[in-house]
């Protein structure tokens, strides 16, 4: 998978280069790309905002250097993919369509990602509009209902979320059957040892008996119980959804 991010803070996306995502890159599982946005401005103050028309609080992000940074990067995706390698165009935006593990399983499977960070009240209308004029595959996706001062906190969740699901970044593949909205449930709670801990308050925690008791079957009863059950009380949305 090869994914490129444009930004006019490129040092911020460097956290990619940690953990599993930077692992990924090094074993040759990924690629990652940053890219500063202003490379593609003609002013000696790199200006990529400007007043929205019509009036209004804030700046706007102007389209001509999106457009010449979109066209150099597919270009040089291209380079790379070849001539006929297609990116999924991806713009963090909290009018977007909310972003789920349904969509990150599926997002896994590409070869190639093109994530846009916005700042300032936003980008130019026009740069989608053109975009999808050149045939290129569009989405604005949203973290949930709040608002960001910029795409590449995002961005940053957006990868993790769609990288460690590509086969082989993660160890133990098992591990993502379990976990949390990977079947429209929440994961069941976790333990590990000592079995029977003294906080520091002095509080004696004792882990669930059945964890002990080598019985896979009821164990894993008791976590679909539990898994249920913690569904119901703090994401009734889910549950419900669930028909």
């Amino acid at each position: 998978m090869r994914i490129d991010a444009i930004t006019i803070f490129p040092e911020y996306l460097q956290a990619l280069d940690l953990s599993l995502i930077g692992k990924a890159a090094r074993d040759g599982l990924i690629s990652v790309h940053r890219h500063d946005l202003r490379t593609w401005t003609h002013d000696r103050h790199r200006t990529v905002d400007d007043s929205p028309l019509g009036g209004g609080a804030g700046m706007v992000m102007k389209p001509e250097p999106w457009a010449e940074a979109f066209a150099a990067v597919i270009a040089e995706g291209r380079d790379e993919l070849g001539a006929d390698a297609r990116p999924l165009i991806v713009f963090p935006n909290p009018a977007g369509r909310v972003f789920r593990q349904d969509l990150a399983q599926e997002w896994s499977a590409r070869e190639w990602i093109v994530f846009a960070c916005g700042r300032y009240e936003g980008i130019d209308e026009r740069v989608y509009e053109h975009l999808a004029d050149e045939g290129h595959e569009v989405a604005l996706v949203s973290l949930g209902d709040y608002v960001l001062n910029g795409g590449e906190v995002a961005v940053l969740a957006l990868t993790e979320a769609i990288v460690r699901l590509v086969p082989g970044v993660v160890g133990n593949a098992a591990s993502l059957v379990e976990e949390s909205h990977s079947d429209g449930m929440l994961e069941y709670p976790l333990y590990t040892r000592p079995a029977r801990w003294t906080d520091p308050s002095g509080a004696v925690r004792e882990a669930p008996e059945i964890l002990l008791s080598g019985d896979h079957g009821r164990i894993a009863a008791w976590r679909a119980e539990r898994s249920a059950e913690r569904t119901r009380q703090r994401r009734p949305d889910l549950w419900d959804a669930r028909g």
